[in-house]
């Protein structure tokens, strides 16, 4: 249900131009304001922009922790079965998607300050395109890191990950939630970040990175898929510098 409704939230707002474009393409329509007039248009943008980044992050990432929330559904069924202390599930969700919401925040203040910062920039594409050749390089070499691999393994392996963290009670069933968000966290956040290149809420974009974390996550040698993922990103990015 959570997924339904983030989606349908994506397709709505996806509807709006000015909302999936990248922001410097967005700052072509605001050429004719000064600074000051810009950044006062998008600090009142803020609850909004922080609106829409957190329904697209539960769109696009609750499908990927769905196996994980199974598990856990599970093993809080066993549990209550069998006459022992039960597990809160929704206490292993919501903190799941504090990790995500707490990424929305920071994601919608850079999106404010980059329509600021782009500002002056607006009409030299070439340094639009610097930018974003940059970060899906980035993105590309951080998919063959240690850190990323690390993170992957928990989220590939969630019954692992749960033995592991395992924490009783209610507040721990939202500890381990979160816990797993913030691992989810660590491994997807750059791929989020080339929602700024592809542009924020195309729906296109987004529901291709979605589907990369979803394989990377769920299916058969994921990992690899990720990492021939990296390689495809690092060459767009080479490509977009040199050109």
């Amino acid at each position: 249900m959570l997924t339904i409704l983030g989606w349908s939230y994506v397709v709505h707002v996806a509807g709006m131009p000015e909302m999936s474009a990248t922001p410097a393409r967005e700052m072509v329509g605001m050429m004719d304001m000064s600074s000051a007039e810009a950044g006062g248009m998008t600090e009142a943008a803020l609850p909004a922009l922080f609106a829409m980044w957190a329904a697209m992050m539960v769109g696009m990432m609750t499908p990927s922790a769905l196996p994980t929330v199974l598990l856990f559904s599970t093993m809080a069924r066993q549990r209550r079965e069998s006459g022992r202390t039960s597990l809160s599930v929704p206490a292993f969700v919501g903190g799941y998607l504090l990790a995500w919401v707490g990424f929305s925040l920071v994601a919608a203040l850079v999106q404010t300050r980059l329509r600021v910062a782009l500002l002056p920039l607006a009409a030299q594409s070439r340094l639009a395109a610097i930018a974003a050749g940059l970060v899906l390089v980035a993105t590309g070499v951080y998919q063959w890191t240690r850190f990323k691999s690390a993170c992957l393994s928990h989220c590939r392996s969630p019954l692992s990950h749960l033995t592991a963290h395992w924490k009783e009670g209610r507040l721990g069933a939202l500890r381990m939630g979160l816990e797993h968000g913030l691992v989810c966290l660590g491994c997807c956040w750059l791929l989020m970040a080339l929602l700024f290149v592809g542009g924020v809420m195309n729906p296109y974009w987004v529901g291709g990175l979605a589907l990369l974390v979803l394989l990377e996550k769920v299916a058969p040698h994921g990992d690899l898929l990720g990492r021939a993922a990296g390689v495809a990103l690092a060459l767009w990015g080479v490509m977009v510098l040199v050109r």
